[in-house]
């Protein structure tokens, strides 16, 4: 057994993702952010649906039409494969924690 929240990094160079389990059609990372965002023109586009949940923290996501979402603690979403997005913005202050299931 583990913890989501043993270890956190007070600050990190770039976001840390860790896969915490995986088969041949899921993997589930704890991704771990501390003021890092996508690099400027930057848009994931995943060849996977990806649900993903803010732990802790804030975060902001933009998508390729234009809306954003913000998201704090407790705040999930869905992301359909190839729904392009990046992340804009992520609390310096404390690490934002996130749980993605890719599927």
């Amino acid at each position: 057994m583990d913890n989501l929240f043993h270890d956190l990094p007070d600050s990190l160079p770039d976001e840390l993702s860790e896969v915490l389990g995986k088969s041949e059609h899921v993997r589930i990372e704890r991704i771990v952010s501390t003021g890092q965002c996508s690099p400027p023109g930057h848009w994931y586009d995943q060849q996977q649906d990806e649900w993903v949940v803010v732990l802790s923290g804030a975060a902001r996501l933009e998508f390729a039409d234009g809306s954003t979402r913000e998201m704090t603690i407790g705040d999930y979403l869905l992301i359909p494969a190839h729904q392009k997005h990046r992340v804009d913005w992520t609390t310096a202050d404390e690490p934002t924690v996130w749980l993605a299931v890719f599927f």
